[in-house]
């Protein structure tokens, strides 16, 4: 579950706030506790922009992820699109951490549905838009952070160069080649993305950080800690120490990811330490071959499936080929997996939402603050199976990998392509043409 955001007033934190200014710009400055690795505080040190208030609205939060984390998150602007269950559950908790601004895309209308899938759209707003109907109520829980509409996603893919206002990217509940449009954008301004869905008890979550640098912090061991890849996405770069006041050590390590692209990785086979192990593969869930031909379906029919026989037996043959693709046991495709995932298609469970919503929330706070290792790549979530698994889902060679930051190379994508494709952006599945 999600790292905690909740908003906590209790317990005193020594703060003393300047009344002058620092300089010229009128910056506040607190003392700020630092934590010392164990996510306790101790000692405190002066740094701009936190006020007292502040300081006691997000006390638990800089206990558990330092200062410094803490003013990268405040900083923040967020972008996020569809505003359905899941997406009331990103808003809700990024709006509790205390970014700076939470921008939401969402052009659908107010449905009677709604009342029962998300807790910020009320009977009276049946008939309106959705965004516009939430918003004042997600600002009520942190009036700190500016809360507003973007628009439509159709004017917003005509300016790419808009993606380069937020920091990170959001979309949920969209068919594969529209979240891949908008993939495509936020890897033309270089900003970190994420896809999710959910299906009833299933969900999903793709992370594409480009690439992401980012800190542990661990006691350190008796064995050295070498700069050097430890996959072909994640590499050493720096090691430092640290002496706590209570003298021990802490290695303080930057590791750095790289990741690829929605389309790429949805059509990746799966690392080769699963292909290579029977016990492996058939852990693999039936989940990653019923997502790809969900994406499939949709991209060939512009719709999502109905429990209709026609459909059904569509739906299987794809799902079918898609296990047979990831070189999955045959025995993985079970009947009953496949009867329960069609009949939760396109349905909203609020436990799900909450499930995936606070697992997708806890990495955009890591990575905003660069801290702990990110989601690399794919996340399964099957509440029915009470299980969830990620699997690194990638296609590129090591010498790619040497490229460092420069994997945006993976799919080149100008600003051009994006604008000149067309979109139908329905809930039930829009699609951009990428030939």
């Amino acid at each position: 579950m999600a790292a905690p955001v909740s908003s906590q007033q209790g317990a005193a934190v020594p703060a003393h706030t300047s009344n002058g200014h620092n300089g010229t710009n009128g910056t506040t400055t607190t003392a700020i506790p630092t934590t010392n690795g164990t996510g306790e505080s101790n000692a405190t040190t002066a740094m701009p922009g936190l006020s007292a208030e502040e300081m006691a609205q997000y006390d638990r939060q800089i206990r558990l992820w330092g200062a410094e984390a803490q003013q990268r998150i405040r900083s923040a602007n967020i972008l996020l699109i569809s505003l359905r269950a899941l997406g009331t559950e990103i808003a809700k908790n990024l709006t509790l951490a205390g970014v700076e601004s939470l921008t939401i895309v969402d052009e659908g209308l107010v449905v009677e549905e709604d009342l029962g899938a998300q807790f910020f759209v009320r009977e009276e707003d049946i008939g309106k838009p959705r965004a516009e109907s939430a918003i004042p109520r997600i600002q009520e829980l942190n009036p700190r952070v500016k809360v507003r509409s973007g628009g439509s996603l159709q004017n917003l893919l005509g300016r790419v160069e808009a993606f380069s206002a937020y920091d990170c990217i959001i979309a949920c509940d969209h068919d594969l080649m529209t979240l891949s449009g908008i993939n495509a954008a936020a890897r033309v301004a270089s900003r970190p993305f994420y896809a999710a869905g959910i299906h009833g008890f299933y969900g999903y979550i793709f992370a594409d950080l480009v690439g992401h640098e980012f800190v542990v912090e661990r006691e350190k061991s008796n064995i050295t800690t070498q700069m050097q890849a430890e996959t072909l996405t994640r590499a050493i770069v720096s090691v430092t120490t640290r002496k706590e006041n209570n003298g021990k050590t802490t290695e303080i390590v930057k590791k750095q990811e790289l990741y690829c692209p929605l389309l790429i990785a949805n059509s990746s086979a799966l690392p080769q330490d699963v292909l290579s192990s029977r016990r492996k593969l058939k852990m693999v869930p039936a989940l990653l071959p019923c997502l790809r031909a969900l994406f499939e379906f949709q991209r060939d029919y512009q719709k999502l499936p109905e429990a209709t026989p026609q459909d059904l037996a569509i739906f299987t043959t794809l799902a079918t080929n898609k296990a047979r693709e990831l070189q999955l046991p045959h025995e993985t495709l079970r009947a009953d997996f496949l009867r329960s995932f069609m009949q939760s298609i396109g349905a909203e469970i609020m436990p799900t939402a909450a499930f995936v919503g606070g697992r997708l929330s806890e990495d955009v706070i890591n990575v905003l603050g660069k801290r702990e290792q990110p989601i690399q790549n794919f996340a399964l979530f099957d509440g029915d199976g009470l299980e969830g698994k990620i699997y690194s889902l990638y296609t590129f060679t090591p010498e790619l990998s040497a490229l460092g930051s420069n994997m945006s190379a993976g799919m080149p994508m100008s600003g051009q392509m994006i604008t000149d494709m067309p979109m139908d952006m329905g809930n039930g599945g829009g699609s951009i043409n990428l030939v």
